[in-house]
């Protein structure tokens, strides 16, 4: 068993009042609880540890909401359960876990699609905490030390599932700020697998009838960025005849739908060569599409900003250009510089786009608002004298689900220029 050293959660648990502010923002159902609006705590900080459990009481001395307790960040606490008292073990995981599964059930078509997000942190009740599917394999991430802790009772609850959720494999994955907390892991690594036999090479799954290959060991996100699957395939119905640039390509997501929507020319733009690599291998997975194997395909390993320029240079034109980088804000003290980045992007992006072509734009900052995104597009744009005709604006796919207002993050425009 790779958890079985594992520190269990304190048995004492940690009682906490709270501002009223604080107060009113758990009865509504926020998921988080910072620091700074910690009012009374029963133990010392210094003596509880990542994972116990806090439970937190309104201003008459009642139960209010129970928790994670997370000593090495502000955000303190991860909401479980607000308003009626439970007790967080493997059945309680089992619920929440049963939950996510269920409403999923509609979401996609599994003949042509397997791979989605099965939960999504703290929209599913689980915060801090994703797991997506990959055909047969489930990729666990945590994005917080308080989950260690209970990392047995959550992979319990998931094998006990299997035929609501067969999984040959189950993975284990950190976020970047909790690799730099080795002390926290207890020995865990960043690729474990938590169940099922070792990986041999990349996973392979089905997007909507196409076959793509995911990295969820090395990849970023879990091995491949679900949240766009909408967003693609909306693509797919602008493209036939076109020449497409796909800036930010990573593995070729939205260039392998382009190319199947009939794009007879597609140019994937990428810092990583790796990336680029992985998506040559896509379009070979697919070549038993027609679109596909008569599409030309040509990558590129270079810096966004710098491709864009150089095909400005060249006076090369593209009847698509799609832009959907990394987030640029990942701190409030970043979101100044990261909309200075948007707006170049947009008219980099415009600057290269044929009279009339179809620009596709995305941001996943979660600290720039939808509202202040599309109007930056818009002040770009007509800074550039390409005024945008707008298609349509999208946000979350229904397997994102988002029920608090900083868990809204992705947004993208479809527009004429």
């Amino acid at each position: 068993m790779p958890l079985a050293h594992l520190p269990p959660p304190a048995s004492t648990r940690i009682a906490l009042r709270v501002s009223p502010a604080a107060e009113r923002a758990i009865r509504r159902g926020h998921p988080w609880l910072f620091d700074q609006s910690i009012t009374h705590q029963s133990s010392p900080e210094n003596t509880n540890r990542p994972g116990d459990l806090a439970v937190i009481f309104d201003s008459k001395r009642a139960f209010l909401a129970i928790g994670l307790y997370d000593p090495t960040s502000p955000l303190r606490v991860r909401i479980l359960q607000a308003r009626q008292p439970a007790t967080i073990n493997t059945d309680f995981f089992k619920t929440r876990l049963t939950n996510a599964i269920l409403d999923r059930y509609d979401l996609v078509d599994p003949a042509r699609t397997n791979a989605y997000r099965l939960v999504h942190g703290e929209n599913d009740g689980l915060p801090g905490l994703v797991i997506d599917r990959y055909a047969d394999t489930l990729v666990l991430k945590l994005y917080t030390p308080a989950w260690v802790p209970h990392l047995p009772q959550v992979l319990e609850a998931l094998l006990a599932l299997t035929s609501l959720q067969p999984a040959a494999r189950i993975l284990l994955r950190f976020s970047r700020a909790l690799l730099k907390q080795p002390r926290n892991l207890h020995g865990l690594a960043d690729g474990l697998i938590l169940h099922g036999p070792p990986l041999t090479g990349p996973l392979l799954f089905q997007e909507n009838g196409l076959t793509f290959e995911a990295d969820p060991i090395l990849g970023q996100k879990t091995g491949f960025f679900l949240d766009q699957r909408d967003n693609r395939a909306r693509l797919e119905a602008h493209t036939a005849g076109k020449s497409v640039l796909n800036v930010f390509a990573y593995t070729g997501g939205f260039s392998l739908y382009a190319a199947r929507g009939g794009a007879t020319h597609i140019t994937s733009v990428d810092l990583s060569a790796p990336a680029l690599a992985a998506a040559e291998r896509n379009f070979a997975h697919n070549q038993h599409i027609p679109a596909v194997a008569t599409a030309q395909h040509e990558t590129l390993a270079a810096d966004a900003f710098a491709a864009l320029e150089q095909f400005a240079h060249q006076n090369r034109t593209f009847d698509v250009v799609i832009l959907d980088p990394p987030m640029f804000a990942h701190t409030q003290a970043q979101v100044e510089a990261a909309l200075h980045a948007y707006q170049r992007l947009t008219r980099l992006g415009l600057a290269v786009l044929a009279p009339g072509g179809l620009l596709v734009q995305a941001s996943c900052s979660s600290r720039i608002s939808a509202e202040d995104f599309f109007a930056l597009l818009h002040y770009a744009a007509n800074e550039a004298s390409r005024p945008l005709d707008e298609i349509t604006r999208t946000t979350h796919p229904a397997d994102h689900p988002i029920t608090y207002p900083e868990g809204a993050y992705l947004k993208c425009m479809f527009a004429r220029a």
